[in-house]
């Protein structure tokens, strides 16, 4: 049984001042809710604050990104040790915004995605496809060649933490959305392709959140689909109501 994910992507929004009063406003509204994991994604500024304020709770908090190597002259990197240092569990991989805009390569994906496994940090590797892809009718081989290249020399033993996310780029931020069946197929795709890499039972274990404009109208019918473990909410996690609207709403599939 898989359970469900619901993680939120803060994106670069919020100071830690801002952080900390949505967490006095949202935890409280989740306190009692344990039909699924809630994870929070902070800027790397808030990153140590959010971790100190959710001790105790049944919400974690990850980075959005983190480099291969524990240490060397990378201005502005952050090792898997520093985060390690302050009790980070969890890290965001290849997301497609680190991908375009920080010229992020599948190869440099699958070596952070070692680190991580490596550094015991809980892995969600984002993939997923533009529109000219989708259009094109190469959805996938799209994700196909992202899940290969992201468990190149993964072995199937180290997987149990390892977490997808498919965000289609084209639905990110743009109030776009996969429908239930267009996230569902990927999905699926994204399975199978595991299981060739890593085996059936690694396959049917891992959970696959779904990403791109996740709201609390819509959660509910992405969460029915049978390959659809979770939700990686971007902007519908800024404001803590709307947040936690999600995560309820989540289990009413």
């Amino acid at each position: 049984m898989r359970k469900p994910l619901i993680a939120a992507n803060w994106k670069m929004y919020k100071t830690p001042k801002e952080s900390l009063a949505f967490l006095s406003e949202f935890l409280p509204l989740v306190k009692d809710h344990t039909a699924s994991e809630i994870a929070i994604f902070p800027t790397m500024s808030s990153l140590g604050y959010v971790i100190e304020a959710t001790k105790g709770t049944n919400v974690t908090a990850g980075a959005q990104t983190m480099h291969w190597l524990n240490e060397g002259p990378y201005t502005g990197q952050t090792s898997p040790t520093m985060l390690e240092s302050i009790d980070c569990t969890r890290v965001l991989l290849g997301h497609s915004e680190r991908r375009i805009y920080a010229h992020e390569t599948d190869d440099m994906v699958n070596l952070k995605l070692k680190a991580a496994l490596d550094h015991e940090l809980i892995p969600v590797v984002c993939v997923g496809e533009t529109l000219d892809k989708r259009q094109s009718g190469l959805t996938e081989a799209v994700l196909r060649w992202q899940i290969a290249c992201a468990l190149n020399g993964i072995k199937g033993a180290s997987c149990g933490s390892v977490v997808i996310a498919y965000e289609p780029v084209w639905a990110i931020g743009t109030g776009s959305v996969a429908t239930p069946e267009q996230a569902n197929e990927a999905h699926a795709i994204i399975r199978r392709e595991v299981a060739t890499h890593l085996g059936l039972p690694c396959a049917s274990g891992m959970r696959i959140l779904y990403g791109g404009s996740v709201k609390p109208d819509n959660v509910a019918s992405l969460m029915s689909q049978p390959e659809i473990d979770g939700a990686l909410v971007g902007g519908a996690s800024l404001q803590a109501r709307s947040f936690a609207e999600i995560i309820h709403n989540s289990t009413a599939a």
